[in-house]
């Protein structure tokens, strides 16, 4: 098992003349101290394709520095070369990476066939788990069921993070894998009915910011308390819609800066928030916290 709960895909702070260290390790320290089971770092909210690999490096390097043998690290080391996908998995576990998640090919579009080969060979050449990375709306691909089965054959494919958004889709993910693989939502909206499925989690965009309350649900449904989590799911409803109301990370990053736990800088082709829909989120985060 890599973890079971919530798991944080973290922001990357920025300064000006790169990764703002400081930022970076208050953040991780803020998700031990509220109940995170795992970090995931350089994940499609860490902003990597911004990144170079020098930095990515860096991210790591502080990270397994930061939170080793107290949550497990998570690196995201996707690429749509499967030969870079490599490259970047063995150094991610060189550097003291517990896990890794690898979303599908983006832009190449991947059949299902090239899909089992191409996590086959990253799988072949690294000794840690992964977890599978399932986001069509992102990558153009959709890893179906039947190939998420096939590939969970693999003793190192350990996991699933299912970011379709289809429920049929997850629960039929679930029925082939559960028991032999574990299942994460990726989408925090779904949390819950993931878990109430035979889920094991989520990976979580949302306790970026409210990490404790994120945990604290996760924590109620698989203590039996399903009617606590339903509720905290309905209540933080309104932050989530808010926090994807423009591209993932605009918004959580905006979130944080208002918090003060790092400055709101993205790279391009990723903008400032509108100030509308800052508003509305500034408005919702004061009612939650």
């Amino acid at each position: 098992m890599i973890f079971k709960g919530s798991a944080t895909a973290l922001i990357t702070p920025f300064s000006d003349n790169g990764i703002d260290r400081d930022s970076l390790r208050r953040l991780l320290n803020y998700q031990i101290e509220n109940g995170t089971d795992a970090v995931v770092v350089l994940g499609t909210t860490g902003e990597p394709a911004t990144m170079t690999d020098e930095e990515k490096t860096e991210v790591i390097k502080i990270a397994v520095e930061t939170l080793k043998g107290k949550v497990p690290v998570i690196v995201g080391t996707g690429a749509n070369s499967t030969a870079q996908a490599i490259k970047n998995s063995v150094k991610a576990e060189q550097l003291g990476a517990d896990a890794l998640l690898i979303v599908t090919p983006y832009y190449n579009k991947a059949t299902q066939e090239g899909l089992v080969r191409h996590y086959t060979a990253i799988a072949d050449s690294v000794n840690i788990p992964i977890i599978l990375y399932n986001v069509p709306g992102r990558t153009g691909v959709n890893m179906l069921p039947k190939t998420v089965k096939t590939l969970c054959e693999h003793k190192n494919i350990r996991a699933v993070k299912e970011a379709s958004g289809n429920m049929e889709q997850i629960q039929e993910v679930i029925r082939l894998v559960g028991g032999s693989a574990q299942v994460f939502s990726g989408d925090d909206s779904l949390t819950v009915a993931t878990m109430a499925l035979g889920g094991d989690g989520i990976i979580s965009v949302a306790s970026n910011v409210v990490p404790r309350f994120v945990s604290d649900m996760c924590k109620a449904f698989f203590d039996g308390d399903l009617k606590k989590a339903a509720s905290m799911q309905l209540q933080m409803m309104p932050l989530i819609k808010v926090l994807f109301s423009e591209v993932n990370p605009i918004p959580v990053k905006k979130a944080a800066e208002f918090m003060g736990l790092c400055s709101g800088t993205l790279r391009l082709p990723l903008t400032e928030m509108s100030n509308d829909n800052a508003k509305e989120l500034i408005k919702i985060l004061k009612e939650f916290l």
